[in-house]
């Protein structure tokens, strides 16, 4: 954490390092043994883990500040901050700020109805 209370998470293999702001973080999906980071700026890394790897890792190092991201399915981890729209008809769930980016994830009628319930019962 630096002085303004930003978050980052480091990542760390042989050849490579990233740091990443955890608010930054759109979703992260999972490629086989890999997960791929996409951030707000629309920048994407690769890191060697599977998407349950990084589902402890995030739990582990953020605490209760994890509570942020939420497990969508079998392929994705969501930064809810930034869920626009759940079409669970299209099986469709669109991520945006609202002005610079916009990601489209296709997930199970059942994943997007259980994201939907998260936010209704926030309500």
């Amino acid at each position: 954490m630096d002085n303004k209370g930003t978050r980052y998470l480091y990542f760390n293999s042989r050849d490579e390092l990233y740091r990443i702001d955890m608010h930054s973080i759109v979703c992260i999906e999972a490629d086989g043994n890999y997960t791929h980071i996409m951030l707000r700026n629309r920048q994407r890394g690769t890191i060697c883990m599977s998407l349950m790897q990084m589902q402890a890792i995030l739990d582990q190092k953020l605490g209760e500040q994890a509570s942020i991201f939420a497990r969508i399915g079998k392929r994705h981890i969501v930064n809810l901050s930034y869920v626009y729209h759940i079409h669970s008809l299209k099986q469709q769930l669109t991520l945006s700020d609202g002005c610079t980016f916009s990601y489209e994830i296709n997930a199970s009628k059942e994943a997007l109805r259980q994201l939907k319930e998260l936010f209704v019962s926030i309500k």
